[in-house]
């Protein structure tokens, strides 16, 4: 049985991490993740959400199946789940972690492959790969350079400490922190607004922060013709700019739209 499974619920995608209650990096894990990624990008999903089963949302790497492993299969597992992450940062439609409980090592750097990071107050997030004389190997010290800065990244991976849900959202870790009782509420209500919003201009911002990223500000404006000439065609962008040009002639604010993402 598949410890991670891709479900959908109208225009709501879910990649499931089930196998409660750690939820940790086994040997299935990359190729589990794997399918479930393929299934999300071959479906019309208009959002994609990375939760877990159970009390946590993952203890990381499956440390116990490790030892006696020689460097190639090491480099090898390490490989796969760090493609399967990639993989995930390369959809075409926004993705929301919704974390409870635990999200240390590989956990924590799944989150973090994710758009937006919906925390509960009392999650814990932790690069606890120091602790074994590792470092994070699936991403995470540089996306959380990205994130929280060089200085705090350092801070974070070297010296392992635990951060609180509630310190995450302050960090700029999470992009939304609730109390644990309203997670599922406050991420489902996320979800369904991202999947009746603009797809295809989710789709932009997220290609041009990924230039952003590995380019800086040059990179990034060097792009951005391309990328909203392209939204200028769309069905969604004649509608908006139809939409507020109504309501500028009334003088009043335009009215919220549901976009068809095309």
């Amino acid at each position: 049985m598949s410890t991670i499974r891709f479900e959908r619920r109208e225009s709501v995608g879910s990649i499931v991490l089930a196998n409660p209650p750690y939820n940790r990096i086994d040997l299935e894990y990359s190729d589990s993740l794997r399918e479930a990624v393929h299934a999300a990008s071959s479906s019309d999903i208009r959002v994609l959400v990375v939760r877990a089963e159970g009390p946590h949302f993952s203890l990381g790497g499956e440390v116990r199946e490790w030892p006696g492993k020689d460097l190639h299969w090491f480099r090898t597992f390490v490989a796969e789940v760090g493609a399967s992450y990639r993989a995930i940062e390369a959809l075409r439609v926004p993705t929301v972690a919704v974390v409870q409980g635990l999200a240390f090592g590989g956990g924590f750097e799944l989150a973090l492959a994710c758009d937006f990071i919906v925390a509960a107050e009392d999650a814990v997030f932790r690069c606890v790969e120091v602790t074994t004389g590792m470092l994070p190997i699936a991403g995470g010290v540089q996306r959380l350079a990205e994130r929280v800065g060089r200085a705090r990244a350092s801070r974070l991976s070297m010296l392992g400490d635990a951060i609180s849900g509630k310190q995450a959202g302050e960090l700029g870790i999470a992009s939304h922190v609730v109390p644990a009782d309203k997670l599922a509420t406050e991420a489902d209500a996320l979800a369904r607004h991202l999947a009746l919003g603009p797809t295809r201009s989710y789709m932009g911002t997220r290609t041009i922060l990924k230039a952003w990223a590995g380019g800086g500000i040059t990179a990034a404006d060097a792009l951005m013709p391309d990328v909203t000439m392209e939204l200028f065609l769309t069905e969604d962008v004649r509608r908006g700019f139809i939409n507020t040009a109504k309501a500028f002639d009334a003088d009043v604010e335009p009215p919220e739209m549901t976009f068809e993402g095309k």
